[in-house]
């Protein structure tokens, strides 16, 4: 049995400041910041802090279609209608390179875990990954016959899976860039795809109105969900793995149960379609966004456990099995201190760790400086390139006048 469930969500904060439908939402790691993109084509960076004004940041050309944060929150990518990529330091300067990823829409981008690169999908029918660090392209994935309508990496790092309106989920070896597995159970386009924090299994939405979880190690079909009335177009994992939330067109989130395999709550919020939806790294908050315009955030509730506990479950390798003998049947992996409140954590003593944790912190901190040094070289290097190629058609402009005034 699940742990009884103490609180509804509820609707904690709602900001308005997008002029088109919201397409995309992410948390930054440190849940100081939300991004949201939307068909307005600007970039909006919430602060969760109260009273805080929100940046807006402009440079795509076209609507924005995704958003991701770093690892290290330092940088977050977005994905545009304009078919580009940028990297942008979410500070109040607004600052971003931008390079053009793919010869139609980037639906889709979605950094690794250890943060060195980036995977993004398109309607050129093509998932690439990408070097974080100057944005260089390292290879394509080209099997799908159809728009790519998302690609993320697994938690280790080591696969990726993709969805497209070709009807198939496809599951990627980073390594030897094979495809290793397609799941063709979708009736209609595959609009959303993502990994279970544990890295063993991978959940899709559909146009068909269903969600579909697999075991990655099996092909298996665990669950199979048809609780909306219209297209389901994301999903969201807790960072449990014990829940999986979902935005619809019939404009509703659902919170499913995944050990019980049960719908656990029906949200209603949005007035129209609900477009996107991602729980924080913790598991405390969610947010979604719609087509009226909306970025919700709301608090869980319903889960009363140990999220530090949750952060610190070693995620196992999601290793790949050619046929589905001798595999363990673990559908869904329980973390320790389910059920346990915070107030009763928090009163233990900390646990040893190798490691001491005022060189982590300065570790982490020399790492993301870097995420930022790096980014801000890339920016300069495009604005010196921009600054050579208007020297050089100042030049040739003057050439010109004293061509033509040489008799």
């Amino acid at each position: 049995m699940a742990a009884p469930c103490s609180e509804d969500p509820s609707l904690e904060r709602h900001f308005k400041g997008h002029r088109d439908a919201v397409t995309c939402v992410d948390f930054s790691v440190n849940m100081k910041q939300l991004a949201s993109g939307s068909m307005d084509s600007c970039l909006m960076i919430w602060h969760m802090k109260p009273q805080s004004r929100a940046y807006r940041f402009t440079g795509h050309k076209d609507a924005i279609t995704c958003v991701n944060f770093s690892p290290s929150g330092h940088l977050l990518a977005s994905g545009s209608r304009d078919k580009t990529v940028r990297i942008w330091v979410p500070n109040v300067k607004g600052e971003s390179t931008m390079f053009r990823a793919h010869s139609a829409t980037v639906r889709s981008v979605h950094f690794c875990s250890d943060g060195q690169s980036l995977v993004t999908a398109s309607d050129d029918k093509t998932v690439k990954v990408w070097s974080t660090h100057r944005q260089r392209f390292l290879f394509s994935l080209n099997q799908h016959i159809n728009w790519v309508r998302c690609a993320r990496f697994s938690p280790d790092g080591r696969l990726i899976v993709s969805a497209s309106d070709d009807k198939t989920v496809k599951l990627w070896d980073k390594t030897s860039r094979e495809c290793v597995y397609s799941y063709c159970e979708h009736g209609s386009f595959v609009t959303y795809v993502d990994f279970h924090p544990s890295g063993t299994c991978i959940a899709a939405a559909g146009m068909d109105n269903t969600v579909k979880v697999w075991d990655v190690r099996t092909h298996r079909l665990l669950q199979h969900y048809q609780l909306h009335s219209a297209a389901v177009n994301a999903l969201s994992f807790h960072p449990s793995g014990n829940y999986l939330i979902t935005a619809s067109s019939d404009s509703t989130l659902k919170i499913l149960d995944l050990m019980e395999g049960r719908l656990l709550y029906t949200l209603h919020g949005h007035q129209g379609p609900a477009t996107t939806v991602a729980f924080s790294r913790t598991g405390e908050y969610f947010a979604s966004g719609g087509s009226d315009e909306q970025v919700m955030v709301w608090k869980s509730n319903f889960d009363n456990i140990d999220y530090g506990e949750v952060i610190k479950v070693q995620r196992p390798p999601a290793t790949l099995a050619t046929s589905t003998g001798n595999l363990p049947e673990v559908d869904f992996p329980i973390p320790p201190g389910r059920g346990r409140s915070l107030e009763s954590v928090q009163s233990r003593p900390q646990e040893s760790i190798s490691m001491p944790q005022t060189l982590t912190s300065t570790l982490e901190h020399i790492v993301s400086q870097l995420d930022v040094l790096t980014q801000t070289v890339s920016i300069l290097e495009q604005r010196l390139t921009l600054t050579e190629d208007k020297l050089k058609q100042c030049l040739e402009n003057q050439q010109l006048i004293m061509q033509r005034a040489t008799p």
